[in-house]
């Protein structure tokens, strides 16, 4: 059954016949069962009411993120109540929710499952790729980074064919002093923020505009949902204590990241460790500053990882004993 906490009517879109097929992955040769049936979905489209206050969510042709977050949400919504889940949606219009009624939402209906659809936007329209995030440290969220990396991988496999890079990280390396909001207050459910793609990308907005790539990506997180539940256990959730150890990692922030020196990210990154091969004082110097600003730029993209990593052989090398020890639980924590 299908709701919103806004009242019982809610907007009926295309039914996708695509449930009943999907059991045949769910067999054990003589006798399907349905993974889904009787959780309770949380699902919260991200945004939302804010077009005229608000200019950073919005394409080169002006579709908006929290439009294209709905359409989704929905969707989903339709895959996951045929298939005989309780879904709760945070909102179903074009509407202001604040962050903390939308963990709110999920903690009073008892969700087995927190979903938050979003997508992104940087300075640099050249780059479109999944981000997921789960909240705190992967050594203590597991339920989480192993719903994040079945997202991850769906996305990949339905918006872009099965090729490219995802990221799948904390929350802590955007918002490093406390994570994101949602998650933050959702913390014990299994959940995820989905970035499945970049709308500042003009030929991924052009896709995004379209229902049936819509419906493509409501498929992904769908997929990702039921294999989740499909697994025959479910990894724990344990207290949050490991961020409280790491030093917050003062990176770019929203506006911050639309900035020109932003789109040098990957570039920086290439060119740090190429000096990083050559050696030499002075070199590691400049690639530690490069590779400083790659993450700071963009803290969540597919090698942000591996210039912490590099980070770590620098401070190696300089005998910066207890940054090195900081940067690798950065690592460890993180960037699973």
């Amino acid at each position: 059954m299908m709701k919103s906490i806004f009242g019982k009517g809610i907007l009926v879109l295309l039914f996708i016949s695509f449930y009943t097929s999907q059991l045949c992955a769910w067999s054990d040769g003589s006798n399907y069962f349905n993974p889904v049936k009787g959780k309770v979905i949380c699902i919260d489209p991200g945004h939302g009411g804010t077009a005229a206050t608000d200019s950073y969510r919005v394409g080169p042709t002006g579709e908006r993120e929290e439009w294209i977050n709905l359409r989704v949400a929905l969707l989903l919504g339709e895959l996951l109540d045929e298939a005989g889940a309780e879904v709760v949606l945070t909102r179903t219009t074009d509407t202001f929710i604040p962050l903390t009624e939308r963990s709110k939402i999920a903690l009073e209906n008892k969700a087995d499952l927190f979903i938050s659809i979003h997508h992104n936007a940087t300075a640099d329209p050249k780059v479109n790729f999944p981000i997921i995030y789960f909240h705190g440290s992967a050594e203590e969220n597991q339920a989480s980074v192993a719903l994040g990396k079945k997202v991850a991988e769906k996305l990949v496999g339905q918006l872009f064919k099965g090729k490219g890079p995802y990221s799948l990280v904390s929350d802590f390396t955007i918002f490093s002093q406390s994570g994101s909001s949602v998650l933050r207050g959702t913390y014990g459910i299994p959940g995820i923020i989905g970035e499945a793609s970049f709308f500042t990308s003009p030929k991924e907005e052009k896709k995004l505009k379209q229902s049936e790539y819509n419906q493509k990506e409501a498929q992904a997180y769908f997929e990702a949902i039921a294999a989740y539940f499909a697994t025959s256990e479910i990894p724990p959730i344990a207290e949050k204590n490991d961020p409280l150890e790491i030093v917050p990692f003062k990176v770019f922030q929203e506006a911050e990241r639309m900035r020109p020196e932003a789109k040098a990210w990957k570039a920086n990154f290439l060119k740090g460790k190429k000096l990083y091969k050559k050696g030499g004082k002075e070199r590691l110097v400049e690639a530690f500053e490069l590779l400083t600003l790659s993450v700071r730029s963009f803290p969540d993209s597919y090698v942000a990882k591996a210039c912490h990593e590099l980070r770590v052989e620098i401070l190696k090398q300089q005998n910066q004993i207890d940054a090195v020890k900081m940067e690798e639980m950065r690592i460890q924590y993180f960037y699973p």
